[in-house]
């Protein structure tokens, strides 16, 4: 097999036989399911290197299955690093440094993204998604990224314009690459600017109906800058007022008694007949984490439980089937619950586990992941 994928690849470079590269191609993809030849397609660097190239044809068919190969290839995570990897490969040859661009394959998935005219925008999107994914990979992509001179500010206006791009490309996984980008501090930095308004941009999606990447992709960058401790006040306040969005898609259509609701935000107040709760108990989960950290200071503690947040947890408890969700959710009430003398720490953050109790928690946390 290894022979065969050999003796194909010379068929991808015939510029003046489009047809040949078009059928090497359609083969290359359909091999790219196959776990086997997929690993073996990952070590074949002057492969790799043609895609990329590819990208850039001008026969649309051709571009878009290189696109989708290579969506292939980075979903694995040897793949992504032999794609990772190329960078170098590249910088090292003064031929390939003339087709190339210092970051490739950043530099060329991130151009045909930021592209509004561009028809691998999404393909592209998926694969810098599984370029960002692997967590050992994430600060050599944000040092390929910033070698590029692409800003964190261009990828959050592409992906929050709406209809961005020209040629009906959705652009949904540039929300799980936010996410996996906001792992790292130097990111979550620049989305907790406070000049910025990137995470006041990010909030209206909480509740994007049209798509669970995108809107997974939001909550979980939310969840993931709610780590910052030092921000959670300003998060909290009414310059971003965070809470009602994280809470908003918890809550259905529940009615509750006058003293119980007046105490709610306004925006889950009154909420309409077919109001329905996220359907994905992985962003539920997302979005309980992302309050139970917001809760770390006594004073945003406070804060959380004077909006009456307990009930909007209370309803969910009672509905929710996942066990996951179930408790994270049975841990953020337990600290709404419990009085601040009872809690006896400022920072929850402070408070040492002893090991065997640790140990426990991680035992439950396993075996209800």
């Amino acid at each position: 097999m290894e022979k065969q994928i050999q003796e194909i690849i010379p068929f991808l470079s015939q510029d003046d036989r489009p047809d040949i590269q078009f059928i090497t191609l359609q083969n290359i993809l359909a091999l790219s399911g196959n776990a086997e030849c997929l690993k073996l397609m990952n070590q074949q660097e002057e492969l790799l290197i043609t895609l990329l190239s590819l990208l850039k044809h001008s026969n649309v068919n051709i571009a878009k299955n290189s696109a989708l190969i290579l969506v292939n290839i980075s979903a694995d995570i040897n793949g992504a690093d032999a794609l990772l990897k190329l960078n170098n490969s590249i910088n090292k040859n003064d031929l390939l440094k003339e087709r190339f661009h210092v970051g490739d394959p950043i530099w060329s998935i991130l151009k045909s993204i930021l592209d509004s005219e561009n028809v691998l925008a999404d393909p592209c999107c998926m694969v810098l998604s599984n370029l960002t994914r692997p967590k050992q990979f994430l600060e050599l992509v944000l040092d390929l990224i910033e070698k590029c001179e692409i800003t964190y500010e261009q990828i959050v206006n592409v992906f929050t314009k709406n209809k961005y791009n020209q040629k009906g490309q959705n652009l949904y996984y540039l929300g799980p690459v936010l996410s996996n980008l906001s792992q790292s501090a130097r990111v979550r930095k620049y989305i907790l600017n406070k000049d910025k308004c990137v995470v006041q941009r990010l909030l209206p999606f909480t509740e994007f109906e049209d798509s669970v990447i995108k809107r997974g992709g939001v909550i979980g960058t939310l969840r993931n800058c709610c780590f910052e401790t030092e921000y959670h006040e300003w998060l909290l306040s009414d310059e971003v007022d965070i809470l009602p969005r994280l809470l908003l898609p918890l809550a259905d259509n529940t009615e509750f008694d006058e003293e119980d609701n007046d105490k709610l935000p306004s925006e889950l107040q009154f909420l309409p007949d077919d109001k329905t709760r996220e359907g994905d108990p992985d962003i539920r989960c997302m979005l309980l984490e992302a309050i139970t950290q917001l809760c770390a200071l006594r004073k945003n503690r406070e804060s959380i439980r004077s909006k009456n947040t307990y009930v909007i947890l209370r309803e969910l408890h009672k509905w929710e089937k996942d066990k996951k969700s179930l408790l994270a959710c049975e841990n953020l009430v337990d600290i709404l619950i419990r009085t601040e003398e009872e809690i006896g720490e400022d920072n929850l953050k402070d408070v040492e586990v002893p090991p065997d109790l640790q140990e426990k928690f991680d035992q439950v946390i396993l075996e209800n992941s």
